[in-house]
C-alpha cells in the first residue's frame, strides 16, 4: 500500500516515520520548499523536528499531484487549513482513497467538526480520525504509544489500523468518530489552562483539579454532541489530556506556562512557527458552550485570557472563588 502525509510539520513527519516502519511506501507533502529539501537531502526535518533522524525511505515533495496514487492519505494540516487543503486536494484522488484526519480542532468559521468539513468535499471516500496521548518526537523515534483509530466502517477501519500498525504504534479501533475529535480538540484548550496554572507556580495540586475539572468540560461537551462516554475516558479523551496537560512538549501547555509566567499572548503567537490549536479552538469552543449551555468556566477562563486580554491573576482567582457545588 501507498501512504501520503499532508502536512510537514512535527505530527506529519512523525506520523510518516512510522508509516515507514509499517512497510508502507510513504511520501510525505510539505507547503515549505525547506523541509522539502532537508527531508530528501539529510533525512531529517531541521524546521519542525530538528535532530530527530528519518527513515531513508521516506521521500517528501511539494506537489499534491504525488496524491493520486496513494491508498491512505493522512491529513495533517493545522485543522482551521483543513478545509482549504482538502479543496486543492480533491482534483487529485480517487473516491476509494481512505482518509484519515489526524488534525486536532473545530472549524472556527463553521463550528463543525473536521469529519463534517470532509464530508462535504469527499462525500464517497471513507474518512477515519486518528487521535490519541502521543509527542512527535518519541513517535518519530519509534517509541511506544498507543492510539485511537475511529471511523464509522468497521471494516474499513480494520484494514487501515492493519496497515499502520506495529508493534510501538498500536491504534485501537472505534465507532466514535465524534468523541475522538471532541477530545483531541478540548484537550488542548485545556493544556493551555494547565500551562496558565504551572507558570504562575500554583502547584500540582491545582493542576491534577484543571485536569480532572476539564475533564468534566469535556465530557459534558461531548455529551451534547453524541459521543460515548466510554471515548472521553479512553486514549483520544483522558489519555490524551493527561499527556498534553503533563509536559511542556506540549506546545498548548508551553503557551499558557509562557502566560502564566507574564508573557503576552501577541507576542508569544507572533514568534511561533508550529500551531497551537487550543489558542484557535478556544474560540469556537466557549462559543458552542455559551449558545447550547454548556458548563465550561475552565474553557471560559482561557477564552479570557486569550481573547479578552484578561489580566491572567484577576480570571485565575475568579475561578479559584467560584461557588463549591456537588462534584
Amino acid at each position: 500500500m501507498k501512504l501520503g502525509v499532508l502536512g510537514g510539520g512535527a505530527w506529519g513527519t512523525a506520523l510518516a516515520c512510522a508509516s515507514v516502519r509499517a512497510g508502507l511506501e510513504t511520501f510525505i507533502w510539505a507547503r515549505e520548499a525547506e523541509v522539502v529539501a532537508s527531508i530528501n537531502s539529510d533525512h531529517e526535518n531541521s524546521m519542525f523536528l530538528s535532530g530527530t533522524a528519518l527513515p531513508e525511505a521516506l521521500k517528501a515533495t511539494a506537489d499534491l499531484g504525488e496524491f493520486q496514487g496513494a491508498d491512505i492519505i493522512l491529513l495533517v494540516t493545522p485543522a482551521q487549513h483543513l478545509r482549504s487543503m482538502a479543496e486543492a486536494l480533491k482534483e487529485h484522488i480517487q473516491d476509494t482513497t481512505r482518509l484519515v484526519i489526524c488534525s486536532k480542532g473545530i472549524e472556527i468559521s463553521t463550528g463543525k467538526l473536521l469529519s463534517d468539513v470532509l464530508a462535504e468535499i469527499f462525500p464517497e471516500n471513507p474518512v477515519a480520525v486518528l487521535s490519541g496521548p502521543t509527542f512527535a518526537v518519541e513517535v518519530a523515534r519509534g517509541q511506544p504509544c498507543a492510539l485511537t483509530l475511529a471511523g464509522s466502517d468497521e471494516k474499513i477501519i480494520s484494514e487501515i489500523a492493519s496497515a499502520i500498525a506495529t508493534p510501538t504504534f498500536r491504534p485501537y479501533q472505534s465507532h466514535d468518530i465524534i468523541g475522538a475529535q471532541i477530545g483531541g480538540a478540548i484537550k488542548n484548550v485545556l493544556a493551555i489552562a494547565t500551562g496558565i496554572v504551572s507558570g504562575l507556580d500554583l502547584g500540582e495540586n491545582a493542576r491534577a483539579a484543571v485536569i480532572t475539572r476539564g475533564l468534566a468540560e469535556m465530557a459534558r461537551f461531548g455529551d451534547v454532541f453524541g459521543a460515548d462516554q466510554e471515548t472521553m475516558m479512553g486514549l483520544s479523551g483522558l489519555g490524551d489530556l493527561i499527556l498534553t496537560c503533563s509536559s511542556t512538549q506540549s506546545r498548548n501547555m508551553s503557551l499558557g506556562k509562557a502566560i502564566g509566567e507574564g508573557q503576552t499572548f501577541s507576542s508569544l503567537m507572533s514568534g511561533r512557527k508550529s500551531v497551537a490549536e487550543g489558542a484557535h479552538t478556544v474560540e469556537i469552543v466557549h462559543q458552542i458552550a455559551i449558545d447550547k449551555g454548556i458548563e465550561m468556566p475552565i474553557t471560559a477562563a482561557v477564552y479570557k485570557i486569550l481573547k479578552e486580554d484578561m489580566d491572567v491573576t484577576v480570571v485565575m482567582n475568579d475561578l479559584l472563588s467560584r461557588p463549591i457545588t456537588l462534584e
